[in-house]
């Protein structure tokens, strides 16, 4: 191993920011040494945004135990303490180290390996590592910095290993930085999926039912089927063919497939059916290589496209588990392409094509893309012939540039059957979710011997591709909701049009109005409950709701009815007269609007004359134009 007890594990592009941030860790290593007495000192990296170090302390920490640590570290600061960096031998590390135990393991693991050893010393505090850092603390300023949490963390991400503690911090070279960083961070609680989950009543999770394991809501379940109706009827219309398979198989199958020799660790314990092991299914990926061997194929059928929302189930630890994001059940918006070798290009073109499009539709604007190829100087180790690679690996970069996407190539970080390209979107935020992943296959179809007939009469091997372009619906739901914050273009939301009436005397209006609505598939909600209509307002602004119609005496009578829209504090007068008339709507296909609609021409301050039947076609429009 390398000495990297201390190194930065992402890596920024600012190497003073880097050595700050490092630096920043040791100094807080020192300042919770002098806090605290017989402190077993752990690792202390930098990751992106600041830092971190590892403890064992005498006894818990808690959050008030930040400022006072935060407080000691700017007083070391102020000292002018020096980074005084020396080499040593294992017997001397291990001396200047006698009472660490985690630094011992460390040195005895460099010692085997015969990597150097070095230590760095500021003031008192005498550590580990590989550097770099500041000369001086006069290089760190005192007011970019701030400690964020405590954690709970397994000494090398082992869970037999002992539970350190571990305390993250923050750091950039000004002020201004860290102070809109942490308004970020605080916006990013309130988008929080897991928070905005429970008020807008789209999931929960219960633990008689078990961690990991999601009970989609009313409301989310609208949300989750619109989304698997917009990208089912898109891969269809794009000539996939829709499969479904069952949820358990028997263990010939994963044995088969290789994924009980690979993938264990990841599946949930063997069922004893009929004196035959059955697994809840971990991938989708072999039965539908069962369906295709079903019958024999000619190169005239190909390229077969298979696609499914299938559902799977891999073993998560408790500690990794985090509301949607991070699930024990989920469902893949799984596609299988078997096509032949002359096919191979312009079927990966298609895929980053209708990539660009789902994506895009949901609202995300901007992309970072990785090829992962394979290395050059360990091609043993990699599944499929020189010719597969160069075909695929070329088939890949031809499909980027034509879908016009910059993209990064790492190489050797290929799987060992096969290239493949992550794509990561940037949300409204700014951060990187990793999203989609289009995967080329050596390994399935030599495993269950694949086949078609070629054009020459003799069977031949096909090319297999893997892509899921959502990745799981219940991550990227998740996703979806901090991106929005849970105010979804209207076509996504669970209620598209609040109607609220004044009194009692209002409720038949509203309801034949709710009736003619939702007769128009449209997702109207009348609150007939009794409330203030202050109260229903501010029920149906937390519900984020596209509409809101409040319906009074003056409503009924008049030719117009008010509109609220969400985001615009103008009332805007709607005419009610008009029949409703769903010939008329638009079909038209075409690109997301704003979550806000815009203002129609020659007339301001949000105000809009519109009869029933026009006010229907806006947003019937809206939604039609989001798919």
């Amino acid at each position: 191993m390398k000495q990297s007890n201390n190194r930065t594990i992402e890596q920024s592009n600012n190497e003073n920011l880097e050595k700050i941030r490092h630096s920043l860790s040791h100094i807080m290593a020192q300042a919770v040494g002098d806090i605290f007495k017989d402190v077993k000192f752990g690792i202390g990296p930098t990751i992106e945004d600041g830092f971190y170090y590892d403890f064992e302390l005498p006894r818990p920490l808690t959050d008030k135990d930040l400022p006072e640590i935060e407080k000691r570290m700017k007083q070391l600061l102020t000292q002018k303490i020096e980074f005084k960096k020396s080499e040593v031998k294992p017997n001397e590390a291990r001396i200047r180290s006698v009472r660490q135990p985690y630094k011992l393991e460390l040195i005895g693991e460099l010692a085997k390996e015969k990597e150097p050893i070095s230590y760095y010393t500021s003031g008192s505090f005498d550590d580990l590592c590989g550097g770099p850092h500041v000369n001086n603390t006069k290089e760190i300023p005192k007011d970019s910095f701030k400690l964020t949490r405590i954690a709970g963390a397994y000494w090398r991400g082992k869970e037999k290993n002992p539970q350190l503690q571990r305390i993250y911090g923050m750091a950039f070279e000004t002020k201004r930085e860290l102070e809109n960083r942490l308004k970020m961070l605080e916006e990013a609680k309130n988008r929080d999926h897991r928070k905005l989950g429970q008020e807008l009543e789209l999931f929960m999770i219960d633990e008689e039912v078990g961690a990991g394991l999601i009970l989609w809501l009313p409301k989310g379940a609208i949300l989750r089927r619109e989304m698997e109706n917009f990208v089912l009827e898109e891969y269809q219309r794009r000539g996939y063919q829709l499969v479904i398979t069952p949820h358990i198989a028997s263990q010939k199958l994963f044995s088969k497939s290789g994924h009980l020799d690979f993938y264990k660790d990841g599946m949930y314990s063997p069922m004893d059916i009929d004196g035959e092991n059955y697994y809840v299914k971990p991938m989708n990926c072999p039965f539908h290589i069962k369906i295709y061997q079903q019958a024999s194929h000619s190169y005239r059928e190909l390229p077969i496209r298979y696609t499914e929302l299938g559902t799977v189930y891999r073993y998560e630890k408790s500690g990794v588990l985090h509301g949607l994001l991070r699930v024990r059940g989920l469902t893949q918006d799984d596609a299988h392409i078997i096509c032949t070798e002359e096919q191979l290009t312009d079927e990966l073109v298609g895929v980053i094509d209708l990539t660009k499009y789902i994506l895009e539709t949901f609202g995300f604007k901007k992309f970072k893309v990785i090829l992962s190829v394979r290395g050059k100087d360990n091609k043993k180790n990699y599944l499929g012939s020189d010719q597969e690679w160069k075909l695929a690996e070329e088939g890949l970069i031809k499909a980027l540039k034509a879908g016009k996407w910059d993209y990064q190539v790492e190489e050797g970080e290929a799987v060992f059957y096969g290239p493949k390209i992550d794509i990561k979107v940037l949300d409204v935020m700014g951060r990187e979710w990793q999203i989609s992943t289009i995967q080329l296959d050596f390994n399935l179809p030599k495993r269950f011997n694949m086949n078609y007939i070629h054009k020459n009469g003799n069977k031949k091997k096909p090319f297999m591709l893997h892509r899921a372009l959502l990745g799981s619906l219940e991550r990227f739901t998740g996703i979806l909701i901090e991106h929005y914050g849970g105010a979804f273009p209207t076509w996504l939301s669970p209620i598209q049009i609040y109607i609220i009436p004044v009194g009692k005397a209002h409720f038949k209006f509203c309801e034949e109005l709710g009736g003619k609505l939702k007769a128009e598939n449209i997702r109207a909600e009348v609150d007939l409950n009794r409330e203030t209509v202050g109260y229903k307002i501010r029920k149906s602004e937390k519900m984020k709701v596209p509409y809101m119609l409040v319906i009074g005496d003056k409503e009924m009578k008049s030719k117009s009815l008010n509109v609220r829209i969400r985001g615009q504090k103008a009332v805007n007068p709607v005419r009610k007269s008009g029949a409703l008339d769903p010939t008329s709507l638009s079909k038209k296909r075409g690109k997301l609007y704003s979550s806000q609609p815009p203002q129609e021409a020659g007339l301001s301050n949000g105000v809009k004359k519109m009869t029933q039947k026009a006010f229907v076609d806006r947003i019937k429009k809206e939604i039609d134009n989001r798919r």
